[in-house]
């Protein structure tokens, strides 16, 4: 005889199993979350326009979404690629379970050499480079350090600091800028001390220009459609391509080298001293040279501790805000070089100076800058 099956009981059973499986929601067993593990290259890293990013987690994320790059998602990876504006670059990615934010400086590419056009007359290319800015040697001044790495990008200067011949041209075009109609906010009562008019002093016609205003080397360089270097840029060429040195030639400096320490009692025409690496003349001496920064004693401070600080300008949002705005300057502008008159320690490629906007005096001249188009 064949056993009788109670179908109703077994279906009743099978049902009652599947709902223990099952439950109604509240027992349903949780997935763990997905969580961030590590970008390659890190956070914090400096990388090139084209680099490609690696986000790891610990399992496969959901939802994923990325802003600043293009991605993909493959497994436990979130690949993110560019290519990336050089400067300051955040991505934030997020996913189901969580987000996070990854930041890098994108360093810009540097040009071709072939693609760089020739420097205008007068002015030399200085080639895009890296440097340790500042200075560790027992002469430092506490505004000299911390040593920091920098980036500059190419740009042009003037081999020689600005002459009166040059400045003359200057003044004839400009009435504005003459001696004697210049406005007291910008120069103080010494504005071109020694000349007679519009007349610089006999035969130093290919001296430097002396007793000249910050804000008269800053309307000078606009009409000569350059501008002043920034400090950076002004200690990256005065550097002339030599590292770890003190002086433009290397770590020692003579009569031969440089007009200072009052050995010659005046200036001295430009290009009577040799050369640096980079071809520009009296980086070291004859004048003080009026940068594009305000004065910051504590600057370097700014610059990342690991890592390399591009282009920095002290006290303006970018080169172009201080040509636009420069007349409302008051603030203190950084001098460089030392001058006829100042010890060795003060012709230093670091040693740095300031002064007031205003001020004028027989130790202060300047040179100019171009950005590289």
């Amino acid at each position: 005889m064949k056993p009788k099956i109670n179908l109703l009981g077994l279906c009743g059973i099978t049902l009652a199993l599947l709902i223990g499986l099952t439950g109604c929601g509240e027992d349903a067993v949780e997935e763990d979350p997905v969580n961030f593990v590590q970008a390659i290259p890190a956070t914090g890293s400096d990388i090139q326009t084209d680099a490609t990013i690696i986000a790891t987690f610990d399992g496969t994320p959901d939802g994923v979404n990325v802003t600043g790059g293009k991605f993909s998602v493959s497994g436990s990876n979130v690949t993110i690629t560019g290519p990336f504006p050089a400067g300051a670059l955040k991505l934030t990615i997020t996913w189901s379970d969580g987000a996070t934010a990854l930041n890098y400086t994108v360093e810009a590419p540097e040009p071709d050499a072939s693609d760089i056009p020739p420097p205008p007359a007068g002015m030399v290319l200085i080639p895009a480079g890296e440097f340790e800015m500042g200075s560790n040697d027992a002469e430092a001044q506490n505004n000299e350090q911390p040593v920091r790495r920098v980036y500059v990008d190419a740009f042009y200067m003037d081999e020689t600091e600005v002459t009166n011949v040059q400045y003359k041209e200057f003044l004839l075009e400009n009435p504005q800028w003459q001696k004697g109609r210049v406005n007291a906010k910008f120069a103080d009562g010494n504005y071109l001390h020694l000349w007679n008019g519009n007349n610089y002093p006999n035969g130093k016609g290919n001296h430097p220009v002396v007793y000249v205003s910050w804000y008269a080397a800053m309307a000078y360089a606009e009409w000569a459609d350059k501008r002043l270097p920034t400090e950076a840029e002004w200690e990256y060429a005065a550097r002339g391509g030599l590292k770890g040195k003190k002086y433009p030639n290397g770590n020692t400096i003579t009569a031969r080298d440089a007009n200072f320490n009052n050995n010659v009692k005046d200036t001295t025409p430009v290009s009577k001293y040799p050369e640096n690496g980079y071809k520009l003349y009296d980086m070291a001496g004859n004048v003080w040279e009026w940068c594009l920064d305000e004065y910051d004693a504590e600057f370097y401070f700014t610059f990342p501790r690991n890592g390399v600080a591009r282009n920095p300008l002290s006290g303006a949002p970018s080169i172009e805000w201080i040509l636009k705005n420069y007349t409302n300057d008051k603030l203190n502008r950084v001098l460089r070089g030392g001058a006829w008159r100042y010890d060795a320690n003060s012709v230093r490629v670091a040693a740095r100076g300031r002064d007031t906007p205003t001020v004028t005096n027989y130790n202060i001249g300047f040179r100019c800058a171009r950005a590289v188009q």
